[in-house]
């Protein structure tokens, strides 16, 4: 509780392992709901955990339910030393996940460094996590620090994790088992406290059924799984996050037509949020004011939606033809097969009705009365 309010305040106190954060005077029934949360005592139907303040969601957007329950599981493993593996496809916002959970964490005022381990050359990554002694190789004259010294206090993400090669695989699990390293050409250990978050948008365990990655180190980087559904699981993040990326962009109050709506809703978005802000960007350089058109969004996304729009018609034309098909042959059925008393009643010409009844028949509907004494 405090009189002064101050976002500062409010992350280290949470940080500290506080769970709300009020301000004076203090109004009762917010104390007193803030304590039933805490408490785990909220009645039936109520809502779910809080999100962290927007100071820390900075980046995060969570408009869909999908994407706040990872953002609620990201503030359970946070303030912890477990290990944690994202898995997710390509461009979900696995890095966006990781400095959230570093920012929550109380390594927040250490390093957060990162390497992809699909980007790196292979005989870059070991020398680039553990360091290189003088001497190690033969350009090599002063001693170079890896990321696991440079993180130590902080945080390690090794995004891609299912492409890190063999002998840096061993050499990772040696050290999530014993906090110890060795600088390529080394002979001397050392010491580092680097929290390991590893990242993947493939599956590890087909990777271990393979032989290419260690079923050892996979159990170890896994003691907690957080999976980012893609986008198209989440729609209702891709206005914000569209809105927030042409902002970004320099677009001021965006707006889009409701074509380019429709557009941005039907694209299945493959690349996901990585996708959807290139997009943004595009759009935003192509159009003049502040409304978003189809012609500003890329041909792909515009094709979808041109396709998912015929789809639809179809789907409506279809739906009319049953429609009428049924009525006809209602109308025949409650005429006693009288075809010019039912195209009287139906307000159409008999030539009109033998026709439509003409088509049904080719159709496989049966337009005869079944007792043989009921004649037109």
């Amino acid at each position: 509780v405090t009189a002064y309010a101050d976002i500062r305040d409010a992350v280290e106190a949470m940080r500290d392992g506080a769970v709300n954060y009020l301000e004076k005077p203090i109004v009762l029934d917010e104390l007193i709901e803030s304590v039933r949360c805490s408490l785990g005592l909220r009645a039936a139907g109520e809502g779910e955990a809080a999100l962290p303040p927007p100071d820390l969601l900075r980046g995060i957007v969570c408009e869909s339910p999908a994407m706040r329950d990872v953002v609620r599981e990201a503030m359970a493993v946070a303030d912890t030393h477990s290990r944690v593996l994202i898995s997710g496809e390509s461009g979900v916002g696995k890095n966006t996940v990781v400095e959230l959970i570093h920012r929550m964490s109380r390594r927040a005022d250490k390093l957060l460094a990162r390497i992809n381990c699909a980007t790196a050359a292979p005989e870059q990554i070991e020398s680039e996590l553990f360091g290189v002694e003088p001497g190690a190789f033969d350009d090599t004259t002063v001693p170079d620090e890896g990321l696991l010294e440079h993180a130590d206090g902080g945080t390690l993400f090794l995004d891609d994790i299912g492409d890190l090669p063999p002998a840096a695989q061993t050499r990772i699990l040696r050290y999530i088992e014993s906090g110890m390293y060795r600088r390529l050409g080394a002979t001397s250990d050392r010491r580092s406290d680097a929290r390991i978050l590893a990242g993947t948008n493939s599956r590890l365990e087909d990777l271990v059924e393979a032989g290419r990655f260690r079923e050892d180190l996979f159990y170890r980087l896994n003691m907690f799984e957080l999976h980012i559904p893609p986008l198209r699981e989440r729609r209702d993040d891709i206005l914000p996050l569209a809105n927030r990326f042409l902002e970004a962009a320099g677009t001021k109050r965006p707006r889009f037509s409701a074509s380019a709506l429709a557009a941005l809703e039907a694209y299945s978005w493959p690349g996901n949020v990585r996708e959807l802000r290139n997009a943004m960007e595009r759009a935003a350089l192509l159009s003049r004011g502040d409304m978003i058109l189809p012609e500003h969004l890329p041909r792909r996304v515009r094709d979808i939606a041109d396709i998912k729009a015929e789809s639809d018609a179809a789907d409506t034309a279809s739906t009319m033809d049953d429609i009428e098909r049924s009525v006809i042959l209602q109308a025949l059925r409650e005429n006693r097969y009288n075809r010019s008393e039912t195209a009287r009643r139906l307000g159409i010409s008999r030539r009109a009705l033998t026709y439509k009844l003409r088509r049904f028949r080719e159709q496989g509907y049966n337009i005869e009365p079944a007792d043989p004494l009921v004649f037109e």
